[in-house]
């Protein structure tokens, strides 16, 4: 055995004693790393001993047949697991089968993850030879593996006698309309089974009719998901059928079968007397006008359904109108989307039209529906009106100034909208200076995102005038609006007396030095912002300087994101300093600057004293193991921080082993994240001796 062998053989020892001894850790994440046989030996030999663990997540990291076996091995012995991860792995049949095996003896585990895995027939049959036999696991996911029509009979057997297992995912296998057909048979008599996920197969219109068969008699499913099926309007007919008696469904998702206008005329049958069913989703399902009018029909006397989806379908004139008339009837539907729906001329009035007196509808997306200025200031004509509607989604149209205007007019006297997204409009001036007139006036919108609105500095200054006026605004999402320096600093004399705004966001503009020191300014005053977000700006050391200084004397800010902002040490040092002092900030993100070695020792002595901070993310920030070791020291000595994360940094073993020797002292933290640094096998094993931890990335190959 050679030396290297003899050292991670001896370090291994030492993790499996720790993890075995160790009377507080209860959830270990491991995802997407690369840990090997040996990483998921040593993990194994511990999970035999260990008597704390109960959710283990091991997704992305390799794992075949023979760390499967292993991990079955663990399983016939370990008595606290009850979750465990095995998605986006290699996991064959042979893996399958002793997972199961250990199954047959388990009596703690009641979730198993293994979707994304190369599980064929022969594995969904040994595993329902363990669910004939298992009286524990509550959830099992096999999505996106090769599952065929006699695994899907395999699983059908053990569903007639299994009393425990509530959800089963089957989403894209290779299941048809004979493993559908096995399915039913045993829905026929299963008693507990609540959740059935078969999208993405090719369950075709026969195996649609023998699920129909088995739901005019089942009394557990509630959840059924078909999307993605080849269901024809021969399916959907059936389905209809089954509603019409049975009393336990509440969520159908069709979304992307081509059940067509037939199909949704079968189902406005089963609508009109169904009255269990709350969410039916008929995305992309090839109706068009003739369909939307039986389902509007139906939803003047179905009293039970609150959302329906019909996105993606050719919906015009008179499918929208017929729509909306029924919606003025029926007082439960709340969610109504008609997004990637072509909306326009007079589709827009008749939509228009029929929400003027509409009561219920509190919920309407249109994104994505080609909606120009005559189609908004249609929809405004019904707005003047409509005393319903809290949130409407026009993303992605094509509105521009006349309707933004017309918009702002309406919101000069609505009472009742309190979140609205335009995100992706090409909204400029007028509009632009409309919306903010407007909010001097409007008392009840809470929600405003205007992402990708370009926003010139003149309607910066009016928008600083309303928020300084009586504003019920909390929410403003400004993303990639072009705001510069002289933006910000109107905005910051805005913040000055604004008392409503709580979140601001401003991430991807142009805000250097001087924009950030009038934000900082307001920041001294201000006392109702609690998240600032100034990702992706050049605030750079100067501006991270003036924040800092309002931060020793702020009380309210909660989140300050500061992602790509050129900071070096200099600006992590005055962080530093703030952070001394400061007692509210609680989440503070940094990822993407240069603050390096030097200033995550900075950081690590405010760490020290700071009892607010809980997340902290230094991502990508030029760390080595001196900075990694500096932070070791003041995770010894600090008691709230609950999120590190030191991804795509520069950290190596000894950095590695810092950590670790402060993870065993440190009883808080939660999450540390290496992932993409320099840490070796025998790094890693040190940071096997760590509790309460979620190692994002390291190497044992």
């Amino acid at each position: 055995m050679s030396t290297t062998s003899q050292r991670i053989r001896t370090r291994r020892s030492e993790a499996v004693a720790v993890v075995k001894s160790n009377a507080s850790l209860t959830v270990l994440y491991l995802q997407n790393n690369s840990i090997g046989s040996n990483g998921v030996q040593v993990l194994t030999e511990a999970l035999k001993a260990n008597s704390t663990l109960t959710t283990l997540d091991l997704q992305g990291n390799s794992i075949g047949d023979t760390e499967a076996q292993a991990l079955a091995e663990a399983l016939g012995i370990n008595s606290t697991l009850n979750t465990l991860n095995l998605r986006h792995n290699s996991i064959g049949d042979a893996g399958a089968e002793a997972l199961s095996e250990a199954l047959k003896t388990n009596s703690t585990l009641t979730a198993l993850y293994l979707d994304d895995n190369a599980i064929g027939d022969k594995g969904a049959q040994a595993l329902s030879e363990a669910l004939g036999i298992n009286s524990t696991l509550n959830i099992l996911d096999l999505r996106h593996n090769s599952i065929g029509d006699a695994g899907a009979e395999a699983l059908s057997e053990a569903l007639k006698t299994n009393l425990t297992l509530t959800a089963l995912y089957l989403d894209d296998n290779a299941i048809g309309d004979k493993g559908a057909q096995a399915l039913s048979e045993a829905l026929k008599t299963n008693l507990t089974l609540t959740m059935l996920d078969l999208a993405g197969n090719s369950i075709g219109d026969n195996g649609a009719q023998a699920l129909s068969q088995a739901l005019k008699t089942n009394s557990a499913l509630t959840n059924l998901d078909l999307s993605y099926s080849l269901i024809r309007h021969n399916g959907a007919h059936a389905l209809s059928e089954a509603l019409q008696t049975n009393s336990t469904l509440t969520n159908l998702y069709l979304w992307g079968n081509s059940i067509g206008n037939q199909g949704a005329l079968a189902l406005s049958e089963a609508l009109k007397i169904n009255s269990t069913l709350i969410t039916l989703n008929l995305q992309s399902s090839s109706i068009d006008d003739n369909g939307i009018l039986a389902l509007a029909e139906a939803l003047k006397t179905n009293w039970t359904l609150t959302t329906l989806s019909l996105a993606n379908n050719s919906i015009g004139f008179e499918g929208i109108l017929a729509m909306v008339l029924a919606r003025n009837i029926n007082s439960t539907l709340i969610n109504l989307d008609l997004g990637s729906t072509s909306i326009s001329g007079s589709t827009a009035v008749a939509l228009s039209e029929a929400f003027k007196t509409n009561s219920t509808m509190t919920t309407l997306y249109l994104g994505t529906s080609s909606i120009g200025d005559n189609e908004a200031m249609a929809l405004c004509e019904a707005l003047k009106t409509n005393s319903s509607l809290t949130a409407l989604d026009l993303n992605d149209n094509a509105i521009a100034e006349n309707g933004a205007m017309a918009l702002g007019e309406v919101l000069k006297t609505n009472s009742t909208l309190t979140t609205l997204f335009l995100q992706r409009n090409s909204i400029w001036f007028k509009g632009l200076l409309a919306f903010f007139e407007a909010l001097k006036t409007n008392s009840t919108l809470v929600t405003l995102d205007l992402w990708n609105n370009l926003i010139p500095p003149k309607i910066i200054k009016a928008f600083s005038e309303a928020l300084k006026s009586k504003s019920t605004l909390t929410t403003l999402d400004s993303t990639c609006s072009s705001i510069e320096d002289n933006g910000a600093e109107a905005l910051g004399e805005a913040l000055g007396t604004n008392s409503t705004l709580t979140t601001l966001n401003l991430a991807f503009n142009s805000i250097g030095g001087s924009g950030a020191q009038a934000l900082a300014d307001a920041l001294k005053i201000n006392s109702t912002l609690t998240t600032l977000d100034l990702q992706n700006n050049s605030a750079g050391d100067s501006g991270v300087q003036a924040l800092s200084e309002a931060l020793k004397i702020n009380s309210t800010l909660t989140t300050l994101d500061l992602w790509g902002n050129s900071i070096g040490e200099i600006g992590a040092q005055a962080l530093a300093e703030a952070l001394m002092s400061n007692g509210t900030l609680t989440a503070l993100f940094l990822q993407n600057n240069s603050i390096g070695d030097n200033g995550a020792q900075a950081l690590s002595q405010a760490l020290k004293t700071n009892s607010s901070l809980t997340t902290l993310d230094l991502w990508g920030n030029s760390i080595g193991d001196d900075g990694a070791q500096a932070l070791s020291e003041a995770l010894k000595r600090n008691s709230t921080l609950i999120t590190l994360d030191l991804q795509q940094n520069s950290i190596g073993d000894n950095g590695a082993r810092a950590l670790s020797q402060a993870l065993q002292i440190n009883s808080t933290l939660t999450t540390l994240d290496l992932w993409r640094n320099s840490v070796t096998n025998k790094g890693a094993m040190a940071l096997w001796e760590v509790s309460h931890i979620c190692l994002a990335s390291y190497r044992l190959d």
